[in-house]
Order: structure tokens, then C-alpha cells, then sequence
């Protein structure tokens, strides 16, 4: 039985509660003060109805408030808090005495010995943790925490080695023994990575209801942890963009620049320098300027359509992702960065690879790491949560109360085809919240261009014949199907002909496990 009793600070308190226990013979335990005015006591052979008679009697006392059972001591449960704050540490973890001498393990201690505890305690630390010579540490006079490598079980590890000091009766402080803490190659790296995760809800702006987009969602998120480019592909209003940001803000670079060119839309001439500077003297300037390689340096470049890139631009960046170096304009001086790719693309790569409108080198380079975003039409669950969301956003901008999407206004958007994806449907939404009357949105504020074809497949460009574009269609489809059905017989039940059929047209294309990305 254990008591806790309540009272003033008041010299000879303690001696009056122990003489009730010495009159009644009561064999005491433990005995403890704190701070906060209160005594605790323990008889561990005594049950509470033998005792509770002597309640009052202490209660009676001059100064005590006070006194009732309690389920433990203060030092009991510092002891349990400390035990299975010991236990469950997943490092190895010693207490060692002032000779060097195992006093206390843990569980991983146990583990990777494959003995018990009682088998390790006594042992000398040396004998089991080498590289560091525990005892002449202990015997410096200025004795302070090291940081060492070990090796533990044959196996290397970084120690974290702490002196324990008590207070001695003068005021100072004595040697007691120290506590070491050992961390793995692995278990470092494991803290190192979730130290460098920045923004890990970076990835929340996207809207991922369809399982696509959560699949696409969770690549990008291990992706953004690494440290190699990344290829985003998809068609124009995707948002590529938007997830290209997103790895950068969930990446160990989040703190620094995520600059952005667009490849598509500058001369190459302009291109070139806007991407790696000039030197003094070029285009007549007296002075250098650098470019956005060098204003990314520690932090992310973003290329957007990257497919537009010259054969000239192609030969630099390859370099640069080759050896991290490039020259500016007009100098012959070498220029070193640390800098990481994020590329995007509408653009068949792969395609203009084989016909020889990209380089193949490079193209291998930057699709280390590529994610495919789905097309709107291709994730239909995505497209009324990105529809309110659009709604409330604008709403908010025009100063109105954000309506509601009627029944025929969801049909309707769920059933178009969005050739624009989604920046078609932010466009569609601020429209329509711009000029509606009421409070509910329906199908006729949607203003969209009509459609013969949910593909979208042919522009106004397109020059051949009929056949020619049979077969830029048949092509492009079985392309499409063909990482989800990697067999000639799986696509010939997938498309309704024989297998025969459908394994000529594959080699009339070009089309295999070489050529198309499973």
C-alpha cells in the first residue's frame, strides 16, 4: 500500500507521521518528500483495511491537509516512464557504471546480441562496442559528450556518448557513469530523409478524387524525395505545372528558387541566354549575366515543353545534366550548378526520338523519372470537386456567395470531353460565376465549344487522306493500350480481332516492350 500525504512545509512533520507508523509497529518501505509539500509513503505488507484506522491519527497531525492512497511512488513511475521510454527506442541503447560495466540495455541491446539482458549486464563495454576507449574517457578531468564511430556487432554505427553526473554535498558535481546511444547507417538515413521533407502537404492544392490521379499522387511524392529529374507528360491544361511545383515544394530544395522557362515560346537565340547567360563582351555588353541555371543554383529549373527545345539547346542541357557545368554565351569559362530538372511535355517524346526530332541521349537522361498526368476526361471523379473548388475560388474574387451546381450542370460537366482539361474547366467556372444571376448554377451558364469527338483527336492542320488518318488514329490507340495490355493476344481480346490481326499491325507500327514505356 502506498499513501500520499498533503501538507505544510514544517520541520519534524516527516518525524511525527514516522512515529504513529513506530507505535504501530508498521514496517515502512520507502519514504519520499518533493517540492510540493507532500510526503509519499509505501508498506509493501499491508493491505488499506489493516491500516485505515491510523488515517485520522495522521490527519490529526499539525500541518497535514490531507491523506489518501496512491497507486505509486514518484520515483516508481519515473522509473516505468524511463524503462519503457528505454525499450521502446529502436537504437541500441547502454548505461555503463563509472568502471566501463553494463548496468542497463534495452531491447535492441537484446535483440542483436541474441542473449538476455542478465547475460549482458557486468560485461565491460569495450569488450562489446569497439573504437572508442570508454575507460580513458571516464578518467579525463574535463570529461564532456563525444560523437564517435563504433562498431557494434561487427557492424559500424555513430555513438552518442553522455556523461551522467550527480550533485555531490559540496555543491558540485561526480561522476556516475555514462549512457551511449548508437544510430545505424540506416536508421540515419531514415532521419535525414523525413528531415529534408519540407512540405510534405504540398501535394494537397491538387485535386486527386480518381484512383489515376491518387496513383499519379503517390509516384510524385517519392519522386520529389529523390533527386533526378523529372519528366511530367500530358496534354496541354493538365496541370503539369502545378505538380512540377509541387515535387519542388515536397523536395529537400523547397527553401530555395524553382524558376521556370517556357521553351516554346522564346527564339532559341533568346532561349540560350535566358537559360545560361552571357559572358563580358558578348552581344556587346561590358558586363557577364547569368542565367537561370545559375539564379536556380540549390533549388529547381522547370522546362516547360521541353519538346520544343532546339537540337542546339538539347546538345547544352544534356551537358549540364551530364556534368553539371555548362559555359555562358560568348565565354570560355566553366560554370558549375547544382541544379534539379523538372521537364514537361504534350508532346510524344518517344515518337520524336524515333523520328529523330529529339535527341535520344537526352530523352534517356530526363525520363529517369516521368509521370504521365491523365487527361480530365480520363478522370471523371476529379471533375466536380475541381468544379466547386473553381466556383468557390472565384466567387470569393467577384465578391458573390459561391452557388451551387444544379443536377443538369454536373451532368453536363461530367459528360464534355474538355479538350482544354482542366484549365478549360477553371475558365468555363470563372465565366460562368462572372455572369450568372441567382444562387445555382446550371447547364446554360456553362459556355463551352461544341464537340463532335470526345478525342479531340485531329486540328484544323491536319493534311492526308482518309487512310493516312485511319491509321494515325489506329496507331495512336494502340499505343495508348498497349502498356495496359503488354500481349498481342490480351489487346487482341481487348480490341475484338484475332490475334494475328492485331500482331501485325503492332510490327507495321513499331510498337513493342522496346519502343513503348510499360
Amino acid at each position: 500500500m502506498r499513501l500520499e500525504i498533503t501538507c505544510q512545509d514544517r520541520l519534524g512533520i516527516a518525524q511525527d507521521v514516522l512515529d504513529i507508523l513506530v507505535r504501530h509497529e508498521i514496517d515502512l518501505k520507502g519514504i519520499e518528500i518533493d517540492k510540493a509539500g507532500k510526503i509519499y509513503l509505501y508498506f509493501p505488507n499491508i493491505e488499506f483495511a489493516e491500516f485505515q484506522h491510523l488515517m485520522p491519527e495522521i490527519r490529526r497531525i499539525d500541518g497535514i491537509s490531507d491523506v489518501k492512497t496512491t497507486p505509486y511512488m514518484p520515483n516508481e513511475r519515473e522509473k516505468h516512464q524511463l524503462a519503457t521510454l528505454l525499450q521502446t527506442l529502436p537504437d541500441p541503447v547502454f548505461s555503463i557504471d563509472p568502471k566501463g560495466r553494463v548496468v542497463l540495455v534495452n531491447e535492441a541491446v537484446i535483440g542483436g546480441l541474441e542473449v538476455n539482458a542478465e547475460q549482458i549486464k557486468g560485461q565491460e563495454i569495450n569488450d562489446l562496442v569497439k573504437g572508442f576507449n570508454f575507460i580513458r574517457w571516464m578518467e579525463t578531468d574535463d570529461i564532456q559528450a563525444q560523437t564517435h564511430k563504433v562498431q557494434f556487432i561487427e557492424q559500424d554505427y555513430i555513438a552518442d556518448i553522455m556523461p551522467v553526473m550527480v550533485a555531490d554535498v559540496e555543491g558540485g558535481s561526480i561522476l556516475a557513469g555514462a549512457v551511449l546511444v548508437l544510430k545505424s547507417e540506416y536508421r540515419l538515413g531514415q532521419q535525414i530523409t523525413v528531415f529534408n521533407q519540407t512540405d510534405a502537404e504540398s501535394f494537397n492544392r491538387i485535386q486527386a478524387n480518381s484512383p489515376a490521379m491518387k496513383k499519379i499522387i503517390r509516384e510524385a511524392r517519392k519522386m520529389a524525395e529523390l533527386d533526378a529529374p523529372i519528366l511530367i507528360m500530358g496534354e496541354t491544361g493538365t496541370g503539369k505545372e502545378l505538380l512540377a511545383r509541387s515535387c519542388h515544394l515536397a523536395s529537400r530544395r523547397a527553401e530555395q528558387a524553382f524558376l521556370a522557362l517556357s521553351c516554346a515560346s522564346l527564339p532559341d537565340n533568346v532561349a540560350e541566354t535566358e537559360l545560361f547567360g552571357y559572358g563580358p563582351g558578348a552581344f556587346g555588353q561590358s558586363e557577364s549575366k547569368s542565367g537561370l541555371f545559375e539564379q536556380a543554383q540549390g533549388g529547381t529549373l522547370f522546362l516547360d515543353e521541353v519538346g520544343d527545345m532546339s537540337p542546339q539547346l538539347q546538345a547544352k542541357l544534356l551537358r549540364v545534366l551530364q556534368d553539371g557545368s555548362f559555359r555562358r554565351v560568348g565565354d570560355a569559362k566553366e560554370v558549375s550548378v547544382d541544379v534539379r530538372i523538372i521537364c514537361t511535355t504534350h508532346k510524344d517524346l518517344d515518337k520524336m526520338v524515333q523520328d529523330g526530332l529529339f535527341r535520344e541521349d537526352l530523352y534517356y537522361r530526363l525520363n529517369v523519372m516521368s509521370l504521365t498526368i491523365p487527361s480530365l476526361r480520363e478522370r471523371k471523379q476529379d471533375i466536380v470537386p475541381l468544379a466547386e473548388r473553381f466556383v468557390k475560388q472565384h466567387s470569393s474574387k467577384v465578391g458573390c456567395r459561391a452557388p451551387k451546381l444544379n443536377r443538369s450542370c454536373v451532368e453536363y460537366l461530367q459528360t464534355y470531353p474538355w479538350p482544354g482539361n482542366v484549365r478549360q474547366l477553371e475558365n468555363a467556372m470563372y465565366r460562368a460565376v462572372s455572369l450568372m444571376e441567382g444562387n445555382e448554377l446550371t447547364k446554360d451558364n456553362i459556355q463551352l465549344p461544341g464537340t463532335v469527338s470526345d478525342l479531340n483527336y485531329f486540328s484544323e492542320e491536319f493534311e492526308g487522306s482518309l487512310d493516312d488518318a485511319v491509321k494515325n488514329f489506329e496507331k495512336d490507340l494502340l499505343r495508348r493500350l498497349y502498356p495496359a495490355h503488354p500481349s498481342t493476344r490480351q489487346l487482341a481480346r481487348k480490341l475484338g480481332l484475332s490475334h494475328t490481326a492485331i500482331a501485325n499491325k503492332l510490327r507495321d507500327y513499331g510498337i513493342n516492350k522496346k519502343s513503348v514505356k510499360l
